[in-house]
């Protein structure tokens, strides 16, 4: 089974992002390393922030891995 992708929001006005894993709200990132310590969580391995930019496992709404504002 494809592992359950995460989704995260467009960034809030203090430059987060929720982030979604199987449909809850499980933290809110600031940044890619934020980003990596979630995906840990959910048993996602990502070795670098690269991992994380490129990701079909991640669904970016409203911005991407590079847009923090």
């Amino acid at each position: 089974m494809r592992p359950l992708r995460q989704g995260i929001t467009p960034p809030d006005h203090e430059g987060g992002q929720l982030v979604r894993s199987h449909h809850k709200v499980v933290g809110r990132a600031y940044d890619l390393q934020t980003m990596i310590v979630f995906l840990h969580r959910a048993s996602l391995n990502p070795e670098d922030e690269d991992d994380v930019a490129v990701s079909d496992l991640i669904e970016w709404n409203g911005g991407g891995p590079h847009t923090w504002v």
